[in-house]
């Protein structure tokens, strides 16, 4: 069977199966089934499947994605993270759009203790959409925020997703966790720039209200205790990654450590935190580890079908310059991020994608960035933006899904935009990277 063949039936397949609504995970994997036994031999290529499958969830590398779930849910259980996101109430003085820049500053901070966007556009949501309601804000500076600034949990360690990633894709782990630092503070920083100069210049979005008086002392007070502590945990992730003394492994389990070692401190680590904690660390883990089950064998049968050779072979006689590519390969990202999940996008591009990269002679780790960030906005593009469909729920009735949409996409343009910047100086994503390996 010729490559284009081969390619068309199990892309075929597949998009039927989602179509029809199958679980993602069990469609890649009846694709693995069938595709294997056509195209590795039948029974001996079943029994090879079994043990790719088991080679792929018995991969060191994948450690950490637990124990990053870990460290979000006992934040959040706990209810560590909304003592953070008062104590930033505390120190925001009358700036426009206050309370959508708390909501920026907060989704940012949770970001680097959590790496769970849907928990944290939940929390949010939940916390500071009904007092912006109270005080007659303007819903796209409600929505929007939220939603907007919930996604860069994607891109700032800890983030599981990045982890899958770098074990798909078969590049730096470390690379990959410490290079979405500098992408996410730069959206953090465009998404208060706009939220600051769209309130100035139409104060009606966010009406100014007087914010009571809190002494100096209690500030302070509020910072050493909520705040300062959070760097202890931040460096247990990032620090030792950074300075070289762990592996992302070691990092993810003394990140973990240090978010039970911050709850208790707070007299917060309850028989109850921990067991919902543990219930959802295993849920969410269960789950990815479902998609990478697929996802390893998924990418076998296709270099075993010759499928991505083909491809490979067939971009890299097209004459066009490698950038232009890269661009088209983003734009498809951005495509596909309308339409499915990013797990699913992840585990159809990563196998195709990587090896023209390879081929082209550029640099997989900063492709591997630029893919992280296109994940950050897959979530909140319509119709099919899971993180749309997380403020819906949190949202109340009276919100339409349109709403919820027409409210998001200034930020959606504002990710694309420095998707666009990373793409034309790579050197911002791999700074600290490269700082990293000298």
């Amino acid at each position: 069977m010729d490559w284009w063949w081969a390619l068309i039936f199990i892309f075929g397949s597949l998009f039927i199966l989602f179509a029809s609504g199958f679980p993602v995970a069990f469609s890649f994997l009846l694709i693995n089934v069938v595709g294997v036994f056509f195209f590795w031999g039948g029974e001996p290529g079943l029994r090879q499947l079994i043990l790719s499958i088991y080679a792929s969830l018995a991969n060191f590398i994948l450690v950490p994605v637990p124990m990053f779930f870990l460290m979000g849910e006992i934040m959040f259980q706990s209810g560590v993270a909304l003592d953070v996101i008062n104590t930033l109430d505390k120190w925001l003085g009358r700036l426009p759009g206050r309370l959508s820049l708390l909501t920026v500053a907060s989704s940012t901070v949770l970001s680097a203790l959590t790496g769970v966007p849907m928990a944290s556009v939940a929390l949010l949501g939940t916390t500071l959409a009904p007092e912006m309601r109270k005080r007659g804000y303007h819903i796209s500076m409600i929505i929007g925020p939220i939603v907007g600034s919930g996604g860069i949990a994607m891109l700032i360690p800890p983030s599981a997703i990045a982890v899958l990633l770098a074990g798909i894709a078969e590049i730096s782990v470390s690379g990959v966790l410490i290079g979405g630092i500098v992408p996410g503070l730069i959206l953090a920083l465009f998404y208060s720039t706009y939220i600051i100069v769209r309130c100035w210049l139409n104060p009606s979005l966010a009406p100014a209200y007087d914010v009571s008086h809190i002494p100096t002392r209690e500030k302070v007070r509020a910072f050493f205790t909520y705040i300062l502590p959070l760097s202890f945990v931040i460096f247990m992730v990032i620090g030792v990654m950074f300075l070289g003394v762990a592996t992302p492994t070691e990092a993810a389990t003394s990140g973990a450590l240090g978010a039970v070692i911050l709850a208790a401190c707070h007299k917060k680590l309850t028989w109850d935190v921990i067991k919902r904690s543990l219930i959802g660390t295993t849920r969410l883990t269960v789950m990815v580890f479902m998609i990478v089950a697929g996802s390893t064998a998924f990418c076998q049968m296709l270099a075993f079908s010759q499928a991505t050779q083909g491809i490979v072979q067939l971009v890299s006689g097209i004459q066009l310059s490698p950038i232009l590519i890269v661009m088209i390969m983003q734009f498809i990202l951005l495509i596909m991020g309308c339409l499915m999940d990013l797990l699913s996008i992840m585990m159809i591009t990563i196998p195709i994608f990587f090896p023209i990269i390879r081929a082209l002679g550029l640099d997989p780790l900063w492709f591997g960035i630029l893919f992280l960030l296109n994940m950050e906005i897959a979530p909140e593009t319509p119709p099919f933006g899971m993180i749309l469909f997380v403020m819906k729920g949190v949202s109340p009735k009276e919100v339409r899904m349109v709403d919820i949409w027409l409210a998001t996409y200034p930020f959606t343009l504002l990710d694309i935009f420095a998707l666009w910047l990373m793409i034309i100086f790579p050197a911002i994503s791999l700074w600290l990277p490269n700082l990293m390996k000298a």
